[in-house]
């Protein structure tokens, strides 16, 4: 029987309802305490590492979760990381980064409801996990909701209140668990390296969502106090140039700065392609500009931490970003 650490960082799943709302109080051994079955799948030691709403996670937060398991890792088969949901994809793209050729599962997962409820999702989500970290296929960082066990590269949340909040962006679900079977749908990691762990981030990186009718001296501000700007475009990724409101004069700006820009999209499904239209392919040819392409916003923006904590210039940040780590990136 395999030997799985839970880790309880907070989130619905450990929380009740006080005085000013849901709120995280359970610990790491009460949560476990209302899945009494799990004996039956490993044997589970618990540890409480945080115990906060995941509105409140910061890079600090993921490089700690990191170092935890860094510490933990001979002794344990897996990892079992209880979340709140709405930051869960960005903690497990950092993960993805953070812990690299993981030879072991390392499996986020939480819940809409709080585990205590009558009617809850999070016991379902919390034996999927164990069933699924007891699975010879299963290395490598997932978030297993709602009977889907997806890459920690390609998760998003796209749904509020749903008990299927999760889905996999431009690749397919690793796995479904259907009852007592875990159903693999793509191969699980074969790393052929020893895991490699990094407990370094740069934070200082921007989201910018376009709108029309922005000023383009918002990338003023931005590149006096960021190292890097990730800018939700349009469609397959554009940035305005028309008229008053000006962008490409901006990153023409950032590039003599020596900050890193990246185009990515707005639109959930199928990715940057930014060389199609003038719109794109101008910024692309004439500054230090990358896009997206079919990666996940969320893995965009941690793995431009990752690499920022290391190197500054923009070649090898190039190199990197472009890089495929954990089915990150296919469309380079």
């Amino acid at each position: 029987m395999k030997k799985l650490l839970l880790l309880a960082t907070g989130g619905t799943i450990a929380s009740k309802k006080m005085e000013n709302g849901l709120s995280p109080q359970l610990s790491s051994e009460e949560i476990l305490s209302y899945l009494p079955e799990g004996a039956r799948f490993a044997n589970i030691e618990t540890r409480q590492i945080l115990n906060i709403d995941s509105t409140n996670i910061q890079p600090e937060d993921w490089t700690f979760i990191a170092e935890v398991i860094q510490k933990s890792y001979e002794d344990y088969d897996g990892f079992i990381i209880t979340h709140g949901t709405d930051t869960m994809a960005y903690t497990a793209a950092a993960l993805s980064y953070l812990i690299q050729n993981p030879g072991k599962p390392i499996v986020l997962t939480g819940s809409q409801k709080p585990i205590s409820d009558d009617i809850t999702d999070a016991r379902k989500n919390l034996a999927d996990s164990l069933r699924f970290a007891c699975e010879g296929q299963a290395a490598g960082v997932y978030i297993v909701f709602d009977g889907k066990a997806i890459l920690g590269t390609r998760a998003r949340k796209v749904r509020s209140k749903s008990y299927s909040a999760f889905e996999s962006i431009n690749y397919p679900a690793a796995a479904f668990i259907d009852g007592r079977r875990v159903i693999h749908y793509t191969a699980g990691a074969s790393p052929k390296e020893e895991p490699a762990f990094s407990l370094h981030l740069n934070p200082r990186v921007f989201l910018l969502k376009l709108i029309p009718g922005m000023e383009p001296d918002i990338l003023d501000y931005i590149s006096d106090q960021y190292d890097a700007v990730i800018i939700e475009s349009y469609g397959v990724g554009g940035i305005p140039f028309y008229g008053k409101r000006n962008f490409l004069e901006r990153l023409k700006s950032l590039t003599q700065k020596g900050k890193i820009a990246v185009i990515a999209t707005q639109v959930m499904l199928e990715g940057s392609d930014a060389e199609i239209y003038e719109v794109g392919n101008q910024a692309l040819q004439q500054y230090n500009v990358l896009q997206a392409y079919d990666m996940t916003v969320e893995a965009a923006v941690v793995k431009l931490m990752w690499i920022m904590a290391e190197t500054r210039d923009y070649e090898t940040v190039r190199e990197k970003f472009y890089t495929c780590i954990h089915n990150d990136i296919l469309t380079e």
